[in-house]
């Protein structure tokens, strides 16, 4: 019996062989155990490979044709619609860029970034609306302006408000204050600057009374100079389309010294201009505190329009008719809440997509959904309808295209296999031996190589059997 230290030392001897000895067991085993693994993955990974060059082989017409399809849906499905838009609006302090300036946050709360393009508020927007090179492809517009040859490749979303035609002037209160103009005509007043919607129906009123003001007493100033010079008594009257809740507006309306014409054939008016609409303040309407006016008076208006580019994303459009309705509709002195956005100026068609919004509405995605998220789906939807009634036919007809093709591969090597056969039977030529042995060798390893569906393995293993039975025949009679 060994000693106690002897036997600690053998025990420990002997553990630590153990550990060893397990230690390179398992380490060799893992080692050979992750390179099986890796081998057999390279391998399943390979023959799918293969599998998947093959089958694209055997399809790549039907492939094509989807794949075109697929081009050919992308290419006519309707665009994203653009993140940045320009509207051309009017003068720096206007009521179109009053407006204007509310419709930018209304955009930008759906994630398009409006941009505002001053403008003198009259021809100029059309002009931008016409120049195809021009980033502008939309824009506040007078009614009466663009005539119908000028309007060709506009549509129109209809009017947002009521913009008076006010004629302010110094002098005594009548009732038949509107006979006024003709006095105020030898003297000198103000129509607005040259181009701009205030001269151009500022002129119109004039021509139809028969008024052939001089250049001498005619002046193009723009509402901000006009207001001065009035209220400096430089000018004796002036003519200026704008929004009652603008600041210029205001400040006229509420100078004593003051008048405002009442347009008494207002609706004879309406008659000549059948864009003109015809508003009614009731005596002191605008100023109770001083009785202002004086009198029931009528005012003649224009609805300008909101026009774009017929060519204009269909939901740009549909974006540009909620921010009227939320903002133009919420009503004001002359308007009714939800009267606008309407069409009323025949003079620019009507865009179908106005047309649309207000027979049934927004689309039901816009109802509940970000202006983004419901535009993405509704293109998605667009696009997936099409490609699936293309699609569908061609995917549906793959398995039984690959089929045939393979059917076909394998009945050429049958009959070249059968020809061989028959050359082998009636004309066996010793020589070739060797001929008709590589042949046969070629024919079977084409076989081999064809992956064959589970439809046509009975086929496939009749083919490799008729392989070995003219091998056989071969052997007979070379012996």
């Amino acid at each position: 019996m060994l000693p106690a230290p002897a036997q600690q030392a053998a025990t420990a001897f002997c553990i630590r062989e153990t550990a060893n000895f397990m230690k390179r067991f398992i380490m060799n085993n893992t080692t050979k155990y992750v390179l099986e693994y890796s081998i057999a993955i390279y391998e399943t990974v390979r023959e799918a490979i293969v599998s998947w060059m093959q089958t694209i082989r055997d399809i790549w017409p039907m492939l094509l044709l989807l794949i075109s399809g697929i081009a050919l849906v992308i290419w006519l499905a309707k665009p994203a619609p653009p993140n940045h838009v320009y509207l051309a609006t009017g003068l720096p302090n206007g009521g179109f860029s009053s407006i204007g300036k509310e419709y930018v946050e209304f955009f930008r709360k759906n994630g398009i970034t409006l941009e505002l393009i001053a403008s003198n508020d009259g021809k100029q927007n059309l002009e931008f609306l016409k120049n195809k090179h021009d980033k502008v492809q939309s824009a506040f517009m007078h009614s009466g302006i663009a005539t119908s040859s000028e309007s060709a490749g506009l549509l129109s979303l209809g009017s947002v408000n009521y913009e008076p035609l006010w004629f302010f002037y110094r002098g005594p209160d009548t009732p038949d204050a509107e006979q006024r103009i003709g006095v105020l005509v030898g003297g000198k007043i103000s129509i607005g600057q040259e181009g701009s919607g205030t001269r151009i129906q500022a002129q119109r009123i004039l021509e139809l009374n028969g008024y052939q003001p001089t250049a001498s007493n005619i002046l193009s100033l723009s509402p901000n100079e006009a207001a001065a010079a009035l209220k400096r008594g430089d000018i004796d009257g002036m003519f200026v389309i704008n929004s009652i809740d603008s600041p210029l507006i205001q400040a006229l309306l509420h100078d004593p010294t003051l008048r405002l014409i009442s347009f008494t054939r207002a609706n004879a008016y309406a008659r000549q201009m059948n864009y003109i609409s015809v508003l009614e303040v009731p005596m002191g309407g605008f100023d109770l505190s001083r009785n202002f006016p004086q009198r029931d008076t009528k005012l003649l208006a224009t609805t300008p329009s909101l026009v774009v580019e017929a060519d204009l994303h269909p939901a740009i459009q549909r974006l540009f008719l909620q921010a009227v309705r939320a903002i133009n509709g919420r009503g004001d002195y002359f308007s009714k809440v939800n009267e606008f956005p309407v069409y009323r100026d025949a003079s620019i068609p009507e865009s179908p997509v106005s047309i649309r919004y207000h027979k049934s509405g927004l689309p039901f995605l816009n109802n509940y959904l970000s202006f983004w998220i419901a535009e993405f789906i509704d293109r998605l939807v667009i696009m997936i309808v099409p490609f699936v009634a293309f699609a569908y036919p061609i995917i549906s007809k793959l398995p039984g295209y690959r089929i045939k093709r393979m059917r076909t591969r394998l009945g050429k090597n049958y009959k070249k296999l059968k020809l061989l056969e028959i050359e082998i039977v009636n004309n066996y030529n010793r020589e070739a031996h060797e001929e008709y042995q590589q042949c046969l060798n070629d024919i079977e390893q084409n076989i081999l190589e064809t992956q064959t569906p589970s439809s046509l393995s009975e086929f496939y293993l009749l083919m490799l059997m008729h392989v070995d039975f003219v091998r056989s025949r071969l052997a007979k009679k070379h012996s």
